[in-house]
């Protein structure tokens, strides 16, 4: 069945990054896989994490950082990073901020996402 979408469900998180969620557990109650659109300001990271989905970026503009186990990756404007399951890794943006689209498959949620406190 066809379903549209009208609306994003806006998550609050700390550090002034804007997530909007288009599909996913928050907005559509969907486990199956979340497409979520992000703005991060000026120098914003978060904690470490070592989720249970695979996470595909597309940035759109600035560059977003990815700190992983083989070192950093830098991913500007055009380009795509996607990170697997069970990795350790850490996202972060740079002095322009970044903005970007997420999918994450399955579904993100805090719990599976296993951040670590700083």
């Amino acid at each position: 069945m066809v379903r549209k979408i009208e609306s994003a469900c806006r998550i609050p998180v700390p550090g002034g990054k804007i997530i909007d969620e288009y599909v996913g557990r928050v907005n559509t109650g969907d486990g199956r896989l979340s497409i979520a659109h992000m703005v991060a300001p000026p120098g914003w990271s978060e904690p470490p994490q070592k989720p249970e989905f695979a996470e595909f970026t597309l940035v759109l503009r600035g560059t977003l950082r990815v700190e992983h186990d083989g070192g950093v990756t830098e991913v500007g404007a055009g380009q795509a990073v996607v990170t697997e399951p069970g990795e350790r890794i850490r996202y972060g943006v740079g002095p322009d901020g970044a903005e970007y689209v997420a999918v994450c498959l399955p579904a993100f949620s805090p719990e599976t996402a296993h951040r670590e406190d700083e």
